[in-house]
């Protein structure tokens, strides 16, 4: 009796033993029926990484329960837990969605160019050019003017004018700033909010204010990597819950 009661507890432990061992786990990422490569696939439990290869493969040491997250940019970040029938079954694929396709702001300017017409004044100057013209013409004296030149003064103006809308116009298209909350609007899905960090459509808004007040988050603004921007969030979010609680 005590025999049998001792080999199973040994079968009982070594499987549970053999269960917890990391195994390689191999999977595929796609998205709308293609491919996607140099995907980051993140262990966010062990801390380790890897990309996918051109065929949108991959493959990762995990263990069951173990979080993974799969990141590239223009596409919404995924996340699944791996459970043990993936890894029994070691094949998973994984779709991810585009993000929207943001158009690049267009700014409508005006180039005013020199007037090249006659006026008024430009006649009378034309005709006080002929009467010196014809008056050296008679006399032989010379008054210093050139016959039929151009008015370079005029002609400055004018570029200076061009070049100027120019630069108006480059400071006019200058690229906007990013912002925390637009990297994590932009980032992360709402999904990640509700699910991930319990929090109303409501306090969204409050959190991110929370957030930003923060002077990590301008760090985060440089760096741009969604693993540190998560940590971050999931932080913030403990603080977030403990600031309502005390207000209660």
């Amino acid at each position: 009796m005590k025999v049998k009661l001792l080999t199973t507890i040994s079968l009982l432990t070594y499987q549970i033993g053999f269960s917890q061992t990391e195994k390689l786990l191999n999977g595929k990422v796609t998205s709308q029926n293609y491919t996607l490569k140099d995907v980051e696939v993140i262990n966010k439990t062990a801390k380790t990484t890897t990309k996918t290869n051109a065929l949108g493969e991959f493959s990762i040491l995990v263990r069951a329960e173990d979080s993974l997250i799969f990141f590239k940019q223009d596409y919404y970040f995924t996340r699944l837990k791996v459970s043990q029938e993936n890894i029994n079954k070691n094949s998973i694929t994984v779709n991810m969605a585009p993000k929207p396709e943001e158009l690049n702001e267009v700014v409508i300017t005006t180039i005013k160019l020199p007037h090249i017409g006659s006026t008024a004044k430009s006649s009378n100057e034309i005709a006080l050019a002929k009467n010196t013209s014809s008056l050296q013409k008679h006399t032989g004296v010379y008054d210093g003017t050139i016959p039929n030149g151009m008015d370079f003064i005029a002609m400055g103006n004018g570029l200076l004018s061009l070049f100027k809308g120019k630069e108006d116009k480059k400071i006019k298209n200058k690229t906007p700033e990013l912002d925390f909350k637009k990297l994590v609007n932009t980032t992360c899905p709402s999904v990640f909010f509700t699910k991930d960090l319990k929090l109303s459509p409501e306090e969204k808004e409050l959190f991110l204010e929370f957030c930003d007040a923060d002077p990590r988050s301008k760090a985060l603004i440089e760096n741009k990597n969604i693993l540190s921007t998560m940590d971050f969030l999931h932080a913030k979010n403990e603080e977030f819950k403990k600031v309502k609680i005390n207000e209660k």
